[in-house]
């Protein structure tokens, strides 16, 4: 087809268009047009230089409004002069966008829209999720929604119009035993007692929900219910990873967490303590030890490894990690080349690579196995007195062997071992391990070699005990070094190490592209500066000691996470509050926690989040009140029962018109069963614990090398934060848990028979069962009223009276079935650790436990309701 007749074609088919469509209508760019040119034309006309087709970026407004030879991309107002526009209604193979081959095709309604957005301006705009959030104005809250004012918040208006518009309402309110179950569950992780059942409903006054939120707020079950988020985040475990997966003693960080939660440390606080806690003015020992949360991360020192290798992918890993947690944002595209979908580029990526690329850390465990330099000393009193008394032992040893082998290996008086010519005699190694190694520093290899050779080869019996007894003092004195509590934390070199960009991300293939730290450039050309350049103006933002002012050349750690949370970064709040939206919720005004940007989901309630985000910024980065503003709210205070009508339209509750409902994550099933047996412990903080676990686990995944040894006593009974998370094979009564091998924003949640598995069959829950039985078996006299007292235990609520009914059936079969198998009856009776009193009956015992183990398993125990 020749050219002008093409072009005559393409005016004819889009002057069509245009007279049939009529008048324009008013296009979101943002909402509508810029997800469907980031799926369909991204991925070759993006932000990626090298993939770009045509020389043609659809991702800038350069790019969408260029003209070039008579021929301009998008004409504002007129689609029959718009190129886009005629390409993507183009009937020709081979001038129609998308290529026929590729796999994302246009829709005929997105066609549309974009016929619309051309035809009302083209009107043009930022992704929603870089630009600065700006505070909306609260709304009125209509009428026809049916919430009552006295117990309105600002997020209920924001909802309810939202609903409004929708032609919804919201649902009535849940009732008070569901709702005090569902905010102690979500704000402290474990259910409420009878007590504060009782207490609650007793309470008629205005604001008893209010007061009830505060109290569990201040509770210090708090800061270890949201602790596991952020644990998640930081991929915190108690071992190394990969083959060996030698452990590491982080807990103490893991603590710190905790205790920052509880005491409401403000965010930016919390953030900065842990990406630059060392490199704080006059660091404290809790600043240095918060930075442990880059040391999170798993740390390959296997036999073989090459140890820079291990050192880049760590730097790859706290890079990716921090954009994931603070901005929302998938920078590991960015490593090998610059983001197909986001404006984030490949030198975007080194520049923060340089960042993290500053510190001691070689890549070598160097010997210590789970515990890589740099490392802080935690140690008590105790392991410290430990040390210095096994020290004293190896001296004490170390003195004896020396004045022996004066007489035993004959030299000039006053001179080494290494002169006397009979101990250069001994064979194999001996005269490098113990000729020229005084008493005091010999290691228990060579003490292994020695004390054999001495026992039966040319025994001496006298010095053979002698070296028995050093070994035994040296083996006492490296088993207490061992023990000292160190916690692998952050450092910054002296002098800057150089980083370069690297070939797809390949350790061995360095560019000539010399990077230095930065933010990334799309934050830099809005602060006016040269992409990728810092910016040099100071910010004003609250930090944790240091003057708030960002340097003119290179970005460090701390420069970074002053600007994380300055009033420059338009996502880190908006992204912090979409994750607390998430956890109450089930689902977050971003259903993408992960990802804000192009290929990201539009929120679902815009200006509610950009008005949480900025209150939260404007309460001072107030964690505790956040919650607090959304487990008050009306939104989060209804009723989660749904009718068909609104199940079938809203399915997935975005609109929010009804309260959330979903299941519990497993760590918090596993506590609210030891919650309710009465057996949680409730000692806070220390090294982790191994509860019950199959025999077996650890062998088959290490091949042997680590054997599982379970705990006992109360330690059986902490609380699953505290669990011992060894890496490769994480607790296995954990399901739809993060792996803790990366950074987690988002836990799936799944539905397979492995959960009842669990929840069936594992001791703890089995004892749990048994131990709750036995509680009810002295809490009432009757069968009813012993039903009452565990269901109430378990759901917060008294059973109806069909329930009732059914569950006593069922007691009575459970009873004939255990009379006839009294041995069953005691092994289930007697499961677990727990004490179990002798003079109750085993098979009125077991037909309980089995009763009780139904109740721990319904829908509605397993669920936040």
């Amino acid at each position: 087809m020749s050219y002008p007749l093409l072009q005559l074609r393409r005016a004819w088919a889009a002057l069509a268009v245009v007279v049939a469509a009529g008048a324009a209508e008013s296009v979101d760019f943002n909402r509508q047009i810029l997800p469907i040119l980031s799926d369909a034309c991204f991925n070759c006309h993006g932000p990626d230089a090298g993939s770009r087709k045509a020389k043609l970026r659809l991702d800038q407004r350069e790019g969408i409004f260029r003209t070039r030879e008579d021929i301009t991309v998008v004409t504002p107002g007129d689609p029959a002069r718009s190129e886009l526009f005629l390409r993507i209604t183009s009937k020709e193979e081979d001038e129609v966008m998308p290529p026929p081959e590729a796999n994302r095709q246009l829709k005929p309604d997105e066609v549309a829209l974009l016929r619309k957005w051309i035809a009302a301006g083209a009107p043009w705009g930022l992704h929603w999720a870089f630009t600065p959030p700006v505070r909306p104005e609260v709304p009125a809250l209509p009428k026809s929604v049916g919430a009552t004012a006295a117990r309105l918040t600002p997020v209920d208006a924001f909802v309810g119009t939202q609903l409004a518009a929708s032609g919804l309402a919201f649902a009535p309110e849940a009732d008070r035993p569901t709702l005090l179950r569902r905010v102690t569950l979500e704000l402290t992780g474990v259910p409420p007692t009878p007590a504060e059942l009782d207490a609650f409903l007793a309470d008629r006054s205005p604001d008893a929900y209010e007061r009830v939120v505060d109290r569990l707020i201040a509770s210090p079950r708090y800061g270890e219910r949201w602790a596991w988020d952020w644990l998640d985040l930081a991929r915190y475990a108690d071992t190394n990873g990969f083959q060996g997966d030698p452990e590491r003693t982080m807990w103490p960080w893991r603590d710190w967490v905790v205790n920052a939660l509880n005491a409401n440390m403000p965010y930016d606080q919390f953030t900065i303590e842990q990406l630059a806690g060392d490199l704080l003015p006059d660091a404290t020992r809790e600043q240095k030890l918060a930075s442990g949360f880059h040391r999170n991360n798993m740390f390959n020192g296997e036999g073989g490894r090459i140890a820079e290798e291990t050192r880049v992918e760590n730097v790859f890993d706290r890079v990716e990690t921090t954009a994931t947690v603070w901005l929302g944002a998938t920078f590991t595209c960015a490593r090998c080349h610059d983001h197909k979908y986001d404006p984030i580029t490949q030198k975007d990526y080194y520049a923060m690579f340089d960042v993290f690329n500053q510190m001691s850390e070689t890549g070598s465990a160097g010997g210590q196995r789970g515990q890589i330099a740099p490392v802080l000393d935690m140690s008590t009193d105790a392991e410290r007195e430990r040390v210095k008394k096994t020290t004293a032992a190896v001296e004490a040893a170390a003195k004896e062997v020396e004045a022996f082998e004066v007489t035993k290996f004959p030299r000039p008086e006053g001179r080494p071992l290494a002169e006397s010519p009979d101990a250069l005699k001994l064979p194999g190694n001996l005269p490098a391990t113990l000729a020229k190694v005084e008493p005091r520093r010999r290691g228990v290899d060579s003490l292994l070699e020695a004390i054999p050779h001495f026992k039966t080869t040319e025994p001496d019996p006298a010095y053979a005990a002698l070296l028995q007894k050093l070994l035994t003092a040296v083996r006492a004195r490296d088993t207490a070094n061992s023990n000292i509590t160190k916690v692998m934390i952050m450092d910054e070199l002296p002098k800057p190490r150089d980083t370069f960009m690297l070939n797809k991300g390949n350790y061995e293939s360095k560019t000539d592209v010399k990077v230095t730290g930065a933010i990334p450039s799309m934050f830099a050309r809005a602060h006016g500066s040269e992409p990728g350049a810092p910016v040099s103006r100071p910010l004003s933002v609250a930090d944790a000691g240091g003057t708030p002012a960002l340097p003119e050349k290179r970005f460090n750690r701390l420069d970074l996470a002053r600007w994380l949370v300055s009033a420059e970064n338009p996502l880190v709040a908006r992204v912090t509050v979409n994750r607390a939206w998430q956890a109450f919720f089930g689902t977050g005004l971003v259903k993408t926690a992960e990802d804000f940007g192009a290929q990201g989901e539009r929120p679902s309630h815009p200006e509610l989040l950009d008005w949480l985000a900025t209150e939260f910024v404007r309460s001072g980065w107030d964690m505790k009140a956040l919650h607090r503003l959304i487990a008050t709210s009306a939104t989060y205070r209804q009723s989660s029962r749904v009718t068909a009508a609104l199940y079938e339209r809203d399915p997935e509750n975005r609109l929010l018109a009804r309260g959330p409902r979903h299941r519990m994550p497993s760590w918090m099933i596993r506590d609210q069963a030891l919650a309710a047996a009465g057996l949680l412990m409730d000692k806070p903080g220390g090294p982790s614990v191994n509860p019950y676990q199959p025999a077996g686990i650890w062998e088959e995944a290490t091949f042997g090398k680590k054997t599982y040894k379970q705990d006992h006593g109360t330690a059986l009974y902490r609380r699953s934060l505290y669990v011992f998370w060894r890496r490769i094979v994480g607790p296995t009564s954990f399901f739809d848990a993060g792996a803790r091998q990366v950074c987690t924003v988002k836990v799936a949640r799944t539905n397979t028979p492995l959960h009842a598995l669990v929840t069936l069959n594992d001791p703890a829950f089995v004892e749990a069962a048994r131990v709750l039985a036995q509680g009810a078996s002295v809490a009432a006299d009757t069968d009813a009223a012993r039903l009452d007292y565990v269901f109430r235990v378990v759901t917060s609520r008294l059973p109806v009276a069909r329930e009732r009914t059914i569950l006593l059936e069922r007691l009575a079969r459970l009873r004939t079935q255990f009379a006839a198998d009294p041995a069953s009856a005691l092994q289930l009776a007697a499961t677990g650790e727990a004490a179990r009193p002798e003079t109750l009956d085993a098979v009125e015992h077991a037909a309980w436990t089995a009763l009780c183990s139904l109740l721990l398993n319904l829908d509605e125990t397993l669920s936040r309701e």
